[in-house]
């Protein structure tokens, strides 16, 4: 019997010819990644237990995205003593404040690769298995751990098995085929699981649009969220790594523990209601609901194809009066890239506010937050209560293009009015 992505992955980590799920693994990591939430923590926990020093800091990437720019004293000097404690390390993988968001930086810079374990301080790392690697969230003091022994402990998941075919009609995207799958399957269904994504419908999603599906591999519960790393990836990663890449996949003989066969054809845009992932409804069902806020951000859909696919849809138009728009890039690079493609402008004249890349509003308490009783809808990932302000305001969860109609409308809006 051959073996999933995640069992080839931990079986290489760990010296072994092969791993079963339900066994217990002690791996070597390839990467470890910190940002400003939970590496300051992490390297704190070290010096309270006599770790002076990281065992492998050419393994480490640092980022710095969750409160930038800084807007308090506190963040400034969170930010300050980490870059103390970089230069102190010798980490050369350091991304300061402005160079975006961790999980869009990581696979920009080239430090996510196919076959690779990483682990990272934030639930988001799952991302990276757009790119074909084993990458999954910890805490701090697993970050601390990982930092001191370069390795780390594992319970090899069993894996289940996303078959997706057909084709996505205008103006429906991967968010929504994400969306789908929680408000069908729950928010539990891959919970301590690996997940691989297969069939047509995956194949022709592009590197940016994949990022979209594992980065929230997590909402469904997954340790790690997969797609194989086929040409597509290697063209991505041709100009962003000088290592040797090669294709990457589960073996044919693979076993699963289930295989959930998804049509995407007539997929309608979804809307995930407060405050729960799996509380999904396609948006001509979800009613009247004015937006006081739209965001357009976030690790899961600030790349450039999200950002400029949302940017022709407001162009000519502009937003409502009563409602803000806030646009956040995912990163400097992207920033650039929509600056030279015409989209900034184009947002800039829609009356939309654009942000320094990073985190923005989306973890809560910083730039963007909001009010008791105001209403969101969003790109990010999460609507959980007090997610983004006020315990009292509400999070809708939708892809960049239903974001920007309902912008321009003031209201939740089905996008494809707008691209006939």
């Amino acid at each position: 019997m051959g073996m999933t992505m995640a069992e080839k992955i931990l079986a290489r980590a760990s010296g072994r010819d092969k791993v079963v799920p339900g066994e217990y693994v002690t791996a070597t990591v390839d990467v470890i990644m910190g940002h400003d939430g939970t590496f300051p923590r992490a390297y704190e926990l070290m010096k309270e237990n006599g770790f002076n020093k990281i065992k492998h800091p050419e393994k480490m990437v640092v980022v710095a995205d969750h409160r930038v720019p800084a807007t308090n004293v506190a963040a400034a000097e969170t930010h300050r003593k980490m870059r103390e404690y970089v230069r102190e390390q010798g980490i050369e993988n350091f991304y300061d404040a402005g160079s975006g968001i961790c999980h869009v930086v990581l696979p920009e810079k080239g430090h996510a690769l196919p076959g690779r374990l990483i682990v990272g301080g934030d639930s988001h790392t799952t991302t990276y298995g757009a790119l074909g690697a084993a990458s999954t969230g910890i805490g701090s003091s697993e970050l601390a751990y990982s930092m001191i022994k370069g390795e780390l402990w594992f319970r090899v998941p069993e894996t289940i098995k996303f078959l997706l075919k057909g084709e996505l009609d205008k103006g429906v995207t991967p968010k929504d085929i994400q969306l789908k799958i929680a408000g069908t399957h729950s928010a539990e269904v891959a919970q301590y699981k690996a997940v691989e994504h297969t069939g047509p419908a995956a194949t022709a999603l592009s590197v940016d649009e994949r990022m979209t599906l594992s980065n929230m591999g997590i909402e469904i519960g997954a340790k790690f969220s997969f797609f194989a790393a086929d040409e597509k990836t290697l063209a991505y990663l041709k100009e962003r790594t000088s290592e040797q890449v090669e294709p990457f996949g589960p073996d044919e003989d693979a076993a699963y523990l289930a295989v959930y066969e998804m049509d995407v054809s007539g997929l309608e845009p979804q809307v995930a209601l407060p405050h729960n992932v799996d509380n999904v409804k396609p948006v001509g069902e979800v009613g009247e609901i004015l937006v006081h806020q739209a965001f357009l951000g976030s690790c899961t859909n600030a790349r450039t194809e999200d950002l400029e696919a949302a940017a022709a849809l407001i162009k000519g138009h502009t937003v409502s009066p009563w409602t803000r728009l806030l646009v956040i890039p995912g990163s400097h690079e992207i920033f650039l890239n929509l600056t030279k493609s015409g989209a900034i402008q184009t947002f800039l004249e829609a009356g939309a506010m654009i942000g320094t890349p990073g985190c923005g509003p989306c973890g809560g308490g910083h730039m963007g937050i909001l009010a008791p009783g105001e209403n969101a809808v969003t790109c990010t990932n999460r609507n959980f209560k007090g997610r983004m302000g006020s315990p009292e305001s509400f999070v809708h969860l939708a892809s960049p293009v239903t974001v920007a109609a309902s912008a321009i409308e003031g209201k939740i809006t089905d996008p494809r009015k707008y691209l006939t």
